[in-house]
């Protein structure tokens, strides 16, 4: 089965061509890395226009490439939830367009999902169930994925996502945008016990995050060493604050799995590019291994796999036509959306 799909929730418009949700034909992308910078983070205006401006011709380039033609498509996938709405809203108006043209399903497929179904593409031989780790710039969850269609909440930030905090801090910094590769560069060469970053103590459900702590004591640091004319270590400040982000994510993913019973995680998001997360949870989970008996295993995506992009959209709307999740013509986006949420 071929699925065009097409991503475009928030500043990267993507449109891909994906075989039976597990291998990618072709996967276009268009950044707007170069608009947003100049802001320190996404204008959604911006992001919304930019999308409109570049999705046909992503999508005549996608299909090229894919070395098929357009009569060849049997379903449309597209990100439905959560996002940037009017980016959200584009990108559903193309593929309803594609999807009436074409005379095939259209699929509404969660970002979220989409983010885990990109380990489908990188391991073909990974099925459910898993607990899987997602963290980008909007979202900071912990997920039971019971099936390729079902899921469970169990924990997510309270506050500000991972992402979004390498955002504000490397903004703070006056190192640009986005945060996160910057710190990441960064930190290769930097101490991280130079400076002491807080972890927040949370009530009620063990499993959720918070972040909005970490990122003001960062912005603070900051701050106050300007006004004093004090030189901050950079690579010390990007290795210290990477450790600690990294820290609350790994042992959260580390209690959902010995909580559920699951060997089985999946790292997922932008911020699973993060050299420090990567070798983070492998680390800590090779010792729980032995601490534990049991033989957990880690999956994580290739770093281009990571951002956003329809190659995982496709591969996670494979599996919603399967569960007969298709919508109508009248469909519309959602903002905010939990991943155990069915959006048909």
């Amino acid at each position: 089965m071929l699925i065009l799909a097409v991503e475009s929730s928030c500043d990267e418009t993507a449109v891909a061509v994906v075989r039976d949700g597990r291998e990618a034909l072709s996967d276009s992308i268009a950044s707007q890395t170069d608009v947003h910078s100049l802001y320190g983070g996404v204008v959604p205006e911006l992001a919304s226009r930019r999308h409109a401006e570049c999705i046909h011709a992503l999508a005549e380039k996608a299909v090229r490439e894919a070395g098929i033609s357009a009569g060849g498509i049997d379903a449309v996938a597209c990100t439905a939830a959560p996002g940037l709405i009017g980016s959200l809203l584009v990108g559903l108006g193309f593929a309803k367009a594609a999807a009436f043209g074409l005379g095939v399903p259209l699929i509404p497929v969660h970002h979220i999902r989409g983010h885990v179904a990109a380990c489908y593409i990188t391991f073909p031989a990974l099925e459910p169930p898993f607990a899987a780790l997602v963290a980008s710039g909007g979202h900071s969850s912990l997920l039971e994925v019971r099936g390729y269609t079902q899921y469970r909440t169990l924990g997510a930030t309270r506050d500000d996502a991972a992402g979004e905090c390498f955002d504000k801090a490397a903004r703070a910094a006056g190192l640009g945008y986005p945060g996160g590769p910057v710190f990441d560069r960064l930190s290769q060469n930097g101490d991280p016990s130079r400076y002491h970053m807080p972890s927040a103590k949370l009530s009620g459900n063990p499993l959720d995050m918070s972040f909005s702590g970490l990122k003001t004591h960062v912005v603070n640091l900051i701050s106050n060493a300007a006004q004093r004319g004090e030189q901050l270590d950079l690579q010390g400040l990007a290795a210290s604050f990477s450790q600690a982000v990294c820290r609350e994510l790994v042992s959260r993913l580390l209690a959902a799995m010995r909580t559920t019973g699951l060997s089985k995680c999946v790292l997922a998001g932008g911020v699973a590019a993060n050299s420090w997360l990567r070798k983070y949870a492998a680390a800590a989970l090779s010792e729980a291994s032995a601490a534990d008996g049991v033989d957990y295993e880690l999956f994580a995506p290739p770093i281009p796999l990571c951002g956003d992009n329809a190659s995982m959209i496709g591969a996670q709307g494979y599996y919603e036509f399967l569960a007969g999740h298709t919508a109508g013509l009248s469909h519309n986006a959602r903002a905010s959306c939990p991943a155990d949420d069915e959006l048909c």
